[in-house]
């Protein structure tokens, strides 16, 4: 079986967020049980590669696309759209010809697919959700696949910009790609795919409801008889405390993660004593920084320092600044991508805070966890399918928990996390407990195969 990876980034090629290391990642894991992949994204400035292909798409005129090829990776060519400061915009605000620099991405992958034969081919998110409607389009022998990463992310665009789809008029109704008088590129990924895949089980229920279903509920109920809830992983070949040449010591117990929170703290001029939350986050409400902000003093009160590691927006970002300033020796905010340091956050923290207001799979709690880190999380998406509320009476469970998204529920779990840290025997049993959880790729790999094989016997 032959599958090819539809995205907009892949590590090591180009990478913004998890998209890039799921997409970069599975396809070693489906290797491993005799499924042939290869990858299919755009070719941004730093990637290099060889041509073994070339033809013209029609967009707003005639346009020369080159295909280069780099060890697994097909890389679609053409620099006035891709060969920029950033993957989707800048820190300002979003391309605004992003609608054309995807269309044009979509058209070129159905070209590159005339050429070279796939199975299956599995797109991921909106910046791919063209590729289902033309290959359907075509009656194309592929099966698709199409994946939801994060459906508050949908790729919507004014219905002015129909035309250069170069599709008949009847795909722009309700029952098709248009969404309240716009287009919906995520819509059309969904409407056009022979499964449609999200990134944890509890994700894919949540989606279905008005109240996480960002308007698309409807249209994901009346689908759900090809909706699947695949749990991520990661790769612990990257991810492994005991084998990490980044972080300041390798370690399998709790006295070697110790031995970590002191080169953390000595790094940062943060008190080693205390207990230490770590966050490595996009800045976003959606990771719940609108709770956290409001409680940031409270933290500092119930004895926590504070460690961040994140890039994004700027509002939250300069409250975090200000945090850092008000707690000289308590709080170190570094707004910035920086993955040795993220790596360092992971294995010298006691506890890893994820209070995100939604989250489809997440998987920085995944590593916390490998790395003897205590997750702190609202019970939400993926967070829900892998970190379970701590009972020290039979030591059953992995993290904290609140269920409420308030500022006072996120409170009370710090609070209910600092009692257990108080009690040294009995945390450093709970911290090596939770590196015994296994959330690699393989048990995912082996659900993707059988939707695979699943979709292609029909």
């Amino acid at each position: 079986m032959k599958v090819a990876f539809v995205a907009s980034e892949a590590i090591p090629y180009a990478k913004t967020g998890g998209l890039a290391d799921v997409v970069g990642t599975l396809p070693k894991f489906l290797e491993n049980l005799g499924i042939e992949t290869a990858l299919i994204i755009p070719r941004y400035r730093e990637i290099k590669g060889e041509e073994v292909l070339k033809f013209q798409v029609e967009l707003l005129g005639i346009k020369e696309i080159k295909v280069l090829k780099t060890n697994n990776a097909y890389l679609i060519d053409y620099p006035e759209f891709f060969f920029r400061p950033g993957l989707y915009g800048t820190p300002s605000g979003d391309y605004p010809d992003n609608f054309e620099r995807f269309t044009l991405f979509c058209k070129s992958v159905i070209k590159l697919l005339e050429v070279f034969n796939f199975d299956i081919v599995h797109c991921h998110d909106w910046q791919t959700g063209l590729i289902p409607l033309y290959l359907k389009r075509e009656n194309a022998k592929s099966k698709i696949v199409f994946t939801i990463h994060n459906l508050g992310y949908q790729g919507k665009f004014g219905a002015e910009k129909f035309k250069l789809l170069d599709i008949e008029p009847s795909y722009f109704t309700p029952e098709g790609i248009e969404y309240y008088g716009d287009i919906n590129l995520l819509k059309a990924g969904i409407l056009y795919s022979d499964a449609v895949t999200t990134v944890s089980p509890t994700y894919a229920n949540e989606i279905q409801s008005p109240e996480q279903g960002f308007g698309l509920d409807g249209v994901l109920r009346k689908e759900n008889y090809k909706l699947y809830g695949i749990l991520n992983g990661i790769d612990y070949s990257i991810w492994n405390p005991d084998t990490d040449n980044l972080i300041y010591e390798s370690y399998r117990d709790f006295k070697g993660k110790q031995r970590n929170k002191l080169g953390l703290t000595a790094e940062c001029l943060l008190d080693s004593k205390r207990p230490l939350i770590g966050m490595v986050s996009r800045i976003a409400e959606q990771k719940g920084f609108d709770i956290l902000i409001k409680i940031l003093d409270d933290i500092i009160a119930l004895n926590y320092n504070f460690v961040f590691l994140g890039l994004g927006d700027e509002i939250y970002s300069e409250k975090l600044k200000i945090f850092e300033k008000s707690y000289p020796n308590r709080v170190f905010i570094n707004i910035k991508f920086d993955e040795t340091f993220a790596h360092r956050i992971y294995a010298g923290s006691d506890f890893f805070l994820m209070p995100s207001r939604y989250e489809p799979c997440g998987l920085g709690q995944m590593i916390s966890l490998r790395y003897g880190t205590v997750p702190i999380v609202h019970r939400t998406g993926g967070l829900a399918d892998t970190v379970f509320q701590f009972n020290p009476l039979d030591l059953s469970g992995n993290g904290f928990v609140f269920e409420e998204y308030s500022p006072e529920a996120l409170f009370d779990a710090l609070n209910r996390a600092y009692e257990i840290y108080c009690n040294t025997e009995l945390f450093g049993a709970l911290s090596e407990s939770c590196m015994k959880y296994d959330f690699s790729w393989n048990r995912s790999a082996i659900e993707y195969k059988n939707l695979y094989e699943k979709i292609t016997i029909k």
